[in-house]
């Protein structure tokens, strides 16, 4: 498993998280979020548990109050959960840098999808699915649950991917481990997104690669946000507190 992306972030993002400490952690069943000292709070999608036991993290009850560095660096670990907590905090970092400029504008609309496009979608983005078959495009979607009808395996999608002219990406795939693969396994799409509000907004861990857009959330009122999370509540119901904007590299 490659996880050069992951270690960029940490790289990229080192020197201001020695600066800060963690205020909050909520690990939600959807989503988790942690909130730095300073207010800014990044969102992260969470895996499913394979703890076999009532206890998923060992370390739980510890995360508040540690220098964000730590939970920085869980980013690069093996296990997803900690990735999880570890891409949360990345995203609450990056809301303290100077943010670059984004579009409000509909991912799908954004991507002007015609039916001379052959999309590959890697992760099963409902809201999306409709419109897309809406334009006439090719549209094959791959998930690494491959048991729903008409989806294909991570294993069969490889050649879709090479061969798509629009990829969208999970952002999802930095806590699984996968998103290093899947932007290698892309040819020359004219375009490639990041989407969720997982995908962090930083363009130079992304340089190099065939990505052209990252769809993600800016977290907007925090104690909203961490209130659904703590809930169970995942994208729809963090609308009211986040904005989902686009970011053009």
């Amino acid at each position: 498993m490659s996880l050069q992306i992951q270690h960029r972030l940490v790289e990229l993002l080192a020197p201001i998280a020695n600066e800060t400490r963690i205020a909050d952690v909520r690990i939600g069943l959807g989503y988790s979020a942690v909130r730095l000292g300073s207010g800014q709070t990044g969102l992260a999608w969470t895996p499913p548990p394979v703890s076999g036991g009532c206890s998923h993290l060992k370390m739980a009850g510890t995360l508040t109050e540690r220098p964000a560095a730590e939970l920085l660096q869980m980013l690069a670990a093996e296990q997803p959960l900690l990735r999880t907590i570890g891409l949360a905090t990345a995203n609450a970092l990056l809301a303290c840098l100077p943010q670059p400029a984004t579009s409000k504008e509909e991912v799908v609309e954004g991507l002007q999808i015609t039916a001379a496009d052959h999309v590959a979608m890697v992760g099963y983005f409902g809201p999306l699915v409709k419109r897309l078959q809406a334009s006439g495009c090719r549209l094959d979607i791959i998930e690494l649950d491959s048991s729903r009808p008409g989806v294909l395996s991570p294993q069969q999608g490889r050649s879709v991917l090479s061969a798509c002219s629009v990829a969208i990406l999970t952002g999802t795939s930095l806590v699984t481990g996968t998103c290093d693969e899947l932007l290698a396994d892309l040819s020359r799409p004219r375009e490639a997104v990041l989407l969720g509000p997982s995908a962090p907004f930083c363009p130079q861990a992304f340089a190099g690669t065939p990505l052209t857009r990252i769809a993600g959330a800016r977290v907007l009122d925090a104690n909203g946000a961490l209130r659904v999370v703590s809930e169970g509540g995942g994208t729809p119901l963090l609308k009211p507190y986040v904005s989902f904007e686009t970011l053009l590299l």
